[in-house]
């Protein structure tokens, strides 16, 4: 089995090659290419693909994947919005991804931002380091007591439950679909009561049609003042010029976000001796009570080999012609 592997990283080959030795007949070749309508045809002669976050998985790809004899799109990740999967179904591709490759890792950086925008530690690190021990604009509040909404109640959203539940806080939540194993200390609530009441606001949910730029200026008008807002989900569940409006009003304490709308063309590169034109990303980190980090939500050691063994297994499953949860 052959896989070609797009938009590799070092970290990706040293978390995927350890794991070949449990599958033999499989060959991984990395490209840096990301993969999109262009790179697709380099995939000639492989059985499958694996592709990250911010590739073009459009019908033009999926189309030049199949003339090229692809078989199976593998997503190394959990989220598949930049895959047009009804393509790929009438073509006959696979596409398979990693759904819970490690809901902990999202989770602690989920509250590592919450608490760093909350206490200003980014603020406070830097003042240190230019002799300054004043203690100037860096007032928090105290967790435990206050209320936090999570919206989504997935691995990942029950795991942040749990956390906040650790830090003495009222846990309210918002999800489609209810999770039965945390109604021993959460309380379901509809999404507007969620906006109004939290002084914690984590999103946790899949990016689709209905949860579209959900936080938008009329939600934001909603909350609570000095709330603070987290999403290590999906950029485009917020509306960058409505949070920008809303951070204006000085409705929130904190802003943490591990993703954004803008990030496509960002994500793992190294653009510090750019100048970034028309960015909505650099109006963000303008703001004294932002904290934006580089999706790494997923970056810890056992989520990477998570990552590795279930998309080689979801190969082998795909190439067998086998369905399983990890289909989509």
């Amino acid at each position: 089995m052959k896989l070609l592997f797009y938009a590799a990283k070092t970290y990706d080959r040293k978390s995927f090659d350890p794991e070949l030795k449990n599958y033999p007949d499989t060959k991984i070749d990395y490209i840096e290419h990301e993969l999109d309508s262009r790179s697709a045809v380099l995939a000639k002669g492989y059985d499958a693909v694996c592709a990250f976050v911010n590739a073009d998985i459009g019908p033009e790809t999926l189309e030049k994947l199949k003339e090229a004899g692809v078989r199976a799109v593998l997503m190394r990740c959990a989220g598949y919005n930049n895959v047009d999967t009804e393509t790929a179904h009438k073509l006959g591709i696979y596409v398979k991804r990693v759904p819970a490759y490690s809901p902990e890792a999202v989770a602690e950086l989920a509250m590592a931002l919450a608490l760093a925008v909350n206490r200003r530690l980014y603020k406070a690190y830097n003042k240190v380091r230019e002799n300054d021990y004043s203690l100037k604009n860096l007032r928090g509040v105290n967790m435990r007591g206050k209320t936090a909404g999570i919206v989504g109640t997935g691995k990942i959203g029950a795991y942040m439950c749990e956390q906040c539940r650790g830090f003495g806080m009222k846990v309210i939540a918002y999800d489609v679909y209810e999770n039965e194993s945390l109604k021993d200390f959460v309380t379901y609530v509809s999404l507007d009561e969620l906006l109004r009441t939290s002084d914690l606001i984590s999103l946790h949910c899949p990016l689709i049609e209905s949860t579209y730029h959900m936080i938008n200026i009329d939600a934001i008008k909603k909350m609570k003042d000095d709330v603070i807002l987290v999403n290590t989900s999906r950029g485009a569940l917020i509306s960058t010029n409505d949070l920008i409006e809303g951070i204006r009003m000085n409705k929130f304490l904190g802003v943490g976000l591990d993703v954004y709308e803008e990030e496509t063309g960002n994500v793992y590169e190294d653009r510090s001796d750019e100048i970034m034109q028309h960015s909505v990303t650099s109006r963000l980190l303008s703001f004294p009570n932002v904290m934006i980090t580089s999706h790494q939500g997923f970056y810890t050691k056992e989520a990477l080999e998570a990552i590795a063994q279930t998309t080689l297994q979801n190969l082998t499953d795909a190439l067998a012609g086998k369905q399983t949860e990890n289909d989509v």
